[in-house]
């Protein structure tokens, strides 16, 4: 079964991280979220150890909410902090938050950690920077194995990143890692944007057994829907691949945080159940 997933931030995260959805505070966005249909969330989280983690779980569980993944994506933009960072401290202590976040998700029964621009940029050449990451994932995906949690690494548009930009060549960097703990991130926003096709980058990934997840976004990086992405083809893609994960809305709070999470599910929800995905 397909299941449907939204990314909301925890409390710590010191700003407002741009793809996050829904107003109010912690316990509203979750009731939001159970209201309009959602089956989980998405949680950003940059600090877990200044939360009250037994409180948050409480919270999810009364209101009937899965957590689909913990997301690294604040890291970078609101704790400046990247893995690969010219700064050996810095690089230092996100290794160790993202250690936190793959205990984060263990306690909350969530079995992916997400890693998009938390990767940060090159530093010197590319070669050299893709063998250093290989190594801080490969000894990440060693932990996380002991947990039951598998780390999810995203393809990024060309804007966003300078490593990894499409799903062949993420692919090719996984099995140099090695693990069977790595994964794959497909955003169909970086799809439109990297690869030639809005289909085969989802056959390659569901082919190699590495799909562990899939962010939603139209091209404008409004609600699917809003914009050109065929969602029905890829739908359709994943449905006959057996896909049996999470979708999870990534994208812009447009035309307000809640507009857009309610959006997202009004448009995916039928076409699911129109391919008898569920």
């Amino acid at each position: 079964m397909i299941h449907l997933a939204l990314a909301i931030q925890t409390p710590e995260v010191p700003k407002i991280v741009p793809v996050a959805l829904l107003q109010g505070n912690f316990g509203e966005k979750l009731q939001k979220a159970a209201e309009m249909g959602y089956d989980g969330v998405e949680i950003i989280s940059t600090n877990p150890a200044e939360l009250d983690q037994k409180e948050l779980k409480a919270q999810l569980q009364s209101f009937g909410l899965q957590v689909s993944a913990v997301a690294s994506g604040g890291m970078g933009f609101a704790a400046g902090l990247t893995l690969l960072n010219p700064d050996a401290e810095i690089a230092a202590l996100a290794y160790q938050r993202f250690l936190a976040l793959i205990d984060f998700a263990h306690f909350l029964e969530a079995k992916v950690v997400t890693i998009g621009t938390f990767r940060g940029r090159a530093i010197g050449d590319k070669a050299t920077s893709l063998h250093k990451l290989a190594e801080i994932l490969r000894s990440a995906c060693e932990v996380a194995a002991t947990k039951g949690v598998r780390l999810a690494l995203e393809p990024l548009n060309r804007f966003e990143g300078d490593l990894l930009h499409t799903v062949e060549e993420t692919l090719a960097f996984i099995e140099q890692v090695g693990h069977p703990s790595l994964g794959l991130l497909i955003d169909s926003f970086h799809v439109n944007i990297e690869e030639a096709s809005y289909t085969q980058p989802y056959q390659k990934a569901l082919t190699a057994g590495r799909l562990f997840y899939a962010h939603l976004g139209d091209n404008n990086r409004r609600p699917p829907g809003q914009g050109l992405i065929d969602f029905k083809a890829i739908l359709t893609t994943l449905c006959q691949g057996g896909y049996q994960g999470w979708l999870s809305a990534e994208l812009l709070p447009l035309p307000d945080p809640d507009q857009a999470a309610r959006l997202t599910i009004e448009y995916i929800r039928p076409l699911l159940g129109s391919l008898l995905c569920n």
